[in-house]
């Protein structure tokens, strides 16, 4: 039943242990393009084109969207709903609602990209992309606006963090030049609060978008620190907040000592994640790790108020 590969749940992890030899360069152009995803096939319309539809199935616009946040966790949180026999998912990311060259494409190529379902199946699509766009919630609200929203949310510091590992270690495979997270976060003695990593941190800036059109009872926020540490406590309110029955036990999930995270078990498989994933952290500067908790702690206290709801972040 689970059509990806597993790729992500690593991309939560905030280790700090090991340092960083190498550099990111500023470049925004270079440091903010979009990495892509690992996926079923490198062409996503092609690979559902060619899928033969089970009889009572039909192709759905999705009735719940994963909008982000990018480096949150979005891939790890799909591929375990994905377990759920309620749910099918889309092999990849879509970015329809976010980039005006699929957004022309019309709702019947959107639908097109997603998987056959059956009528007792909920469809579900991530973009992380959506939940810093500032054209996403209005256009999905215009294709439906009872349409279930999922957040899935870290610690913004964490956050931005991860954000500078992922694109420091695609550089660096590409052989391209790197710089230090300090030298980016911090210019001429003060927080470049420019950077985009730390702007796509900003969660009440971004959530305001989301509650012109949206009510808190069809947005769920999960709780990224705690889905690498306990899955099924977080999964199991994802459940309820989708109205589907319990399926997803904590027999689905094993923990892998060697991996130091956790893989999943359904259908009489053990599946583990992509090695892409997980990479180490820089060991950053303590005082420039201080700046960022007392940039975005007014923020954060923001954002409870917004959803109502507490997270553990600095």
């Amino acid at each position: 039943m689970a059509m990806l590969v597993v790729s992500a749940l690593l991309l939560l992890t905030h280790s700090r242990a090991a340092p960083v030899e190498y550099y990111l360069q500023q470049n925004a152009s270079l440091q903010e393009m979009p990495m892509p995803e690992v996926a079923v096939a490198s062409n996503t319309s092609d690979y559902y084109s060619s899928q033969s539809q089970p009889p009572g199935t039909s192709r759905h616009i999705p009735q719940t969207i994963i909008v982000g946040v990018r480096k949150g966790g979005t891939r790890a949180l799909l591929e375990m709903l994905d377990i759920h026999p309620n749910i099918v998912v889309a092999a990849t990311e879509v970015h329809f609602f976010d980039w005006d060259e699929n957004y022309i494409k019309g709702t019947e190529w959107y639908r097109n990209l997603m998987p056959f379902s059956y009528k007792n199946q909920i469809t579900i699509e991530k973009t992380p992309g959506y939940f810093t766009s500032l054209h996403a919630p209005k256009r999905i609200h215009d294709m439906n606006s009872s349409v279930k929203l999922l957040i899935i949310l870290r610690d913004p510091t964490e956050r931005v963090i991860s954000d500078y590992t992922q694109v420091y270690y695609n550089r660096l495979e590409s052989h391209k030049p790197v710089q230090r997270f300090e030298d980016i976060v911090i210019k001429n003695g003060v927080l470049n609060t420019k950077y985009k990593a730390i702007q796509r941190s900003l969660y009440d800036v971004h959530m305001e978008r989301w509650l012109k059109y949206f009510n808190m009872n069809q947005i769920h926020i999960v709780d990224g620190n705690t889905l690498i540490k306990t899955p099924l406590k977080e999964l199991q309110k994802v459940e309820r907040f989708l109205n589907l029955p319990p399926r997803i036990v904590s027999s689905n999930f094993y923990f892998n000592q060697t991996k130091g995270f956790y893989c999943i078990r359904s259908d009489g498989k053990e599946r583990c994640l992509h090695e892409s994933k997980g990479r180490p952290h820089p060991v950053v500067n303590g005082t420039v790790l201080e700046q960022l908790y007392s940039y975005f702690r007014e923020h954060n206290r923001s954002f409870y108020k917004m959803v109502n709801q507490s997270f553990n972040w600095h």
